[in-house]
This record gives structure tokens, C-alpha cells and sequence, in this order.
């Protein structure tokens, strides 16, 4: 029974890793409207913080990216524009408890796609 107990263990480990490291390096699950507001967490070393405002010209994409971990990885947070022109832009924190401010605006669009990642630095 104790093997039974020992392979389901490591089948959910595995899982639980498996879904932590996904959610690390995650692309834009979708374009958020404005107005909304995101918190999102990498478990593997950055969070962040972002509101989507609506202006008479596109929207406003604001915040901060956090990189949360000593491990020559920086926390990213890339936006882009839903609709309307091609715009994308991009901030990076690197080195732990480094925070960067980011104030984009989108012209054309009332919707962005904003999503955190880790990347390395080489």
C-alpha cells in the first residue's frame, strides 16, 4: 500500500509543478477591457500590478513588476494593443525586490492584452 501511496505523491508533485511552471512563463490569456485590474504572481520569481483605463484616445496601461527572487531571472510584463494599430511594449525588473514602474498609453484600442513572465537574462 505504502508504493500505491508513494507513486500517487509523486504523480501530484509532479502535477503541482508541472502547473506552477506554466504559470511562470504564461503568454496573454485574452484582452482585458477597460476598465480592470490584474495582481498576477509567478511562482517562480515575480509579481505584478496593473490597471487598464479607458481614455477619449485608446487606454492607459499602468503599474509595477516586481522580480520576487535572487535567481538571475528577470520578472516581465509585456503589453499590447487589442485591435486598432500594432503597439507592444515591455518592462523588465531584475534582481531580487527590484521594482519598475510602467505608464504606457494604446492608442485606438479599448482593450490590451498585459501578462507577467519570467525570462532569463542571457
Amino acid at each position: 500500500m505504502s508504493t500505491l501511496r508513494f507513486s500517487f505523491a509523486s504523480a501530484l508533485s509532479a502535477a503541482v509543478l508541472a502547473s506552477g511552471l506554466a504559470l511562470g512563463t504564461a503568454g496573454p490569456a485574452g484582452a482585458a477591457t477597460c476598465p480592470s485590474e490584474a495582481y498576477p504572481i509567478a511562482p517562480h520569481g515575480g509579481e505584478a500590478h496593473w490597471k487598464i483605463a479607458c481614455t477619449s484616445k485608446g487606454v492607459k496601461v499602468y503599474g509595477w513588476v516586481q522580480d520576487t527572487a535572487a535567481d538571475g531571472r528577470c520578472a516581465t510584463v509585456t503589453a499590447e494593443s487589442d485591435g486598432g494599430p500594432g503597439w507592444i511594449d515591455m518592462v523588465q525588473a531584475c534582481g531580487s525586490g527590484v521594482r519598475k514602474n510602467f505608464d504606457w498609453s494604446i492608442p485606438g484600442t479599448k482593450a490590451a492584452k498585459v501578462w507577467l513572465r519570467i525570462l532569463d537574462t542571457d
